[in-house]
């Protein structure tokens, strides 16, 4: 197919004035072959891949055909998302920079009724919009169509597949039958092909041959890799290949959130596009994705066919789509207008099938790819600030410090000491330091790296990784048992007849029911008696109060020979059982010195779990919830404490917020969970 220069199209000065403005001057195919025919009137059935020019193709021709002076529509351009009508009315409007007198209006459900209104009164000829948007000023009797030249159907698979046929049909039996019918599409399924059969008068096809319905430009790779670890590998991807600006597409507006939320807690930038967005959000982000006041989109569907970003390097395939058309769509955002990008797809157990179906759509290999380890991510990390540095050198873009180093190296630091300390600085201070370049990475990924035997898979790539099993740590004798904590044993007044089971003459006597003393009082006495007992074995009973009757002062039982049992000085972490039996109380010797209290790590966050003992949950339950949820690193959890019926969990207070987010959607032994900050 030979090119073809816009010169040699038949366009008006104003708009080869436009174009050349836009920096374009060679056609693209699409348009060298489309936009001559509808120049002649003829209807028109383009198909070709996206991103490869069909906006231009059918936007010059409808400019080309507008009367400036007539006040009324005169081109209806309908697209299936508010995202395509906007980029869509953006292009039109840099077209018809030169060409005085031609208004374009945007029309899509979200946006104010009023300001539409406005446009259409101040006499707009093209109006874009999406067939709800246009079905409803239609009955407001807002908009007129008895006047349209040109109809166009942008992607018309895509507002087929949204349900749109309905609506399509009467728009476009509301138009006059001497229109000019365009219908512009990737693909033409068989329902394309009947509305085209029935509104179309004799079209053209005008379809682009090529090997692949992708973009040559865009290297196609895929990972297989667990579901718990894709996090972890999409952060280890956009590391290692330094990753600036790129979409990620997920299938559920769920998974868009959460997704978010686990880019922006580990420090990436990143925002969401879907549809229970409203208009005014969705242009925020579009607008700040746009000027790369943003690295990462978390986006549905809802976007694959309404971004016109022209730098983005990478498109993920968090999940894949279901359809493979919907493939094509996705990995069209990236590589567009002849530069070079990344299309990356995570495939989990049976998705492999499903790779193989778009391999065979797309007549095009995607390439499996290795996952790289931790230690490859260090070594990319450091390789992208030594290349920093080398830029830096080369161009000599720096302030000179001799002065600084002069002084330095008079105090006696070499110059490879000097430099290094820098470095260390910039890759982070005390951070780097605490965490040296030649120790490994933390070892929660030994279920997420390949085996040592074949380094070129990974567990990812193969069977699910077994279960994060929590470190054994050495018991910890100076605290107790969580069932024998004395703050979580309500403490409730003994009965008179209740004789505990420990040693009789070891015990705190039972508190008389009536009298003035508190239980704390009490305990002090008793103990003080026990002490003179030891010293004095002929103080066998306790000397009568006037405050006490002999009917509820607590007595003992003696031996044979009537002397009182002494018992030998308990030795430091010996536990006497409490009168209750429910809880264990330290020794005279042990209440002396007081328990420490557990405390949380100033760079961890407590956590309260609603569920506890009694639900049969264990520690490596809860960490293993916690790991398999936000597929974060083991490092995260700290402290473990569990009680009858809820438990505290330490974790790190830089992902506090995303491992909240999953676990109050998770289920704990069946049972679905809360979790708040303690």
């Amino acid at each position: 197919m030979t090119t073809k220069l816009f010169s040699e199209l038949g366009i008006s000065p104003d708009l080869l004035k436009a174009i050349d403005k836009l920096g374009f001057e060679q056609a693209a195919p699409i348009q060298a072959e489309t936009i001559p025919v509808l120049m002649q009137g003829r209807d028109v059935v383009g198909q070709s891949q996206t991103g490869s020019g069909k906006t231009a193709a059918f936007a010059i021709p409808a400019i080309e055909k507008v009367d400036p002076q007539q006040r009324a529509v005169q081109v209806l351009i309908l697209c299936p998302t508010r995202e395509l009508a906007i980029q869509v009315s953006e292009e039109v409007h840099k077209l018809s920079l030169f060409k005085r007198g031609i208004r374009a209006l945007p029309v899509y459900g979200g946006q104010s009724y009023e300001r539409q209104f406005y446009g259409l009164k101040q006499g707009a000829q093209i109006v874009i919009g999406t067939p709800g948007r246009v079905m409803d000023h239609m009955r407001r009797g807002t908009l007129r169509l008895d006047a349209v030249k040109m109809v166009v159907l942008d992607e018309a698979d895509t507002m087929l597949d949204m349900g749109f046929r309905e609506d399509i049909e009467f728009i476009l039996e509301a138009i006059p039958k001497e229109r000019q019918t365009v219908f512009f599409s990737a693909t033409m399924p068989r329902v394309i092909q009947e509305l085209i059969q029935k509104f179309a008068r004799n079209p053209q096809s005008i379809r682009i041959e090529q090997k692949t319905l992708t973009v040559p430009t865009v290297e196609q790779v895929y990972y297989e890799v667990d579901r718990r670890f894709k996090i972890e590998l999409l952060t280890r991807l956009i590391d290692i290949h330094d990753l600036k600006l790129g979409i990620i597409f997920c299938n559920t507006k769920r998974m868009v959130d959460d997704l978010v939320d686990h880019l922006n807690a580990q420090g990436y930038s990143a925002d969401r596009l879907h549809g229970d967005m409203n208009q005014t959000m969705r242009d925020r982000v579009m607008n700040k994705f746009r000027k790369s006041g943003l690295e990462f989109l978390v986006a549905t569907d809802v976007a694959a066919r309404g971004i016109d970003v022209d730098d983005v390097e990478v498109v993920f395939n968090y999940d894949l789509p279901y359809d493979a058309e919907d493939y094509v769509h996705r990995i069209g955002r990236t590589g567009r207008a002849g530069r070079s990008g990344r299309a990356i797809s995570f495939v989990a157990g049976r998705e492999l099938f499903q790779i193989q179906h778009i391999e065979r759509y797309t007549r095009v290999k995607i390439r499996r790819a290795a996952v790289p380890t931790a230690n490859e991510v260090a070594e990319a990390r450091t390789s992208v600030f030594l290349e920093k540095l080398r830029v830096t050198l080369r161009g000599g873009s720096f302030k000179r410090q001799d002065h600084l180093i002069e002084r330095l190296l008079e105090e006696g630091f070499t110059s490879t000491d000097i430099a290094s300390a820098l470095i260390h600085h910039l890759q982070g201070g005390e951070a780097a330091a605490a965490k040296p370049a030649s120790e490994p990475p933390p070892k929660r990924k030994a279920n997420f790296e390949a085996p040592e035997a074949d380094s070129s898979r990974s567990p990812i790539s193969a069977q699910p990784p077994p279960p994060v099993r929590p470190e054994r740590r050495a018991p910890d004798v100076s605290r107790k048992p969580w069932k024998a904590r004395e703050e979580d044993s309500p403490r409730r007044p003994s009965l008179p007849n209740e004789r505990p089971k420990s040693n009789e003459s070891d015990r705190i006597p039972q508190r008389p029911i009536r009298g003035a003393q508190s239980s704390d009082q009490y305990e002090t006495q008793h103990l003080a008696r026990q002490e003179r007992r030891a010293l004095d074995p002929a103080q066998s009973t306790f000397p009568k109060s006037s405050g006490t009757s002999d009917r509820n002062r607590p007595s003992f039982r003696h031996r044979e020979d009537s002397s009182p049992r002494v018992s030998p000085a308990p030795s430091p972490g010996v536990k006497g059982r409490d009168p209750v039996g429910a809880s264990l109380r330290p020794s005279a010797s042990a209440a002396a010195k007081p328990r420490p209290s557990r405390r949380t790590p100033e760079t961890q966050t407590r956590l309260y779990v609603n569920a506890g003992a009694e639900m049969g949950v264990a520690v490596g339950d809860v960490v293993g919830a916690i790991l398999g949820e936000t597929g974060l690193p083991g490092n995260v959890v700290g402290t473990v404490d569990i009680r009858e019926r809820h438990l505290f969990v330490d974790v790190a207070a830089e992902h506090t917020n995303a491992i909240m987010a999953k676990l109050n959607r998770a289920q704990l032994k069946g049972r679905r969970i809360k979790v708040k900050i303690a």
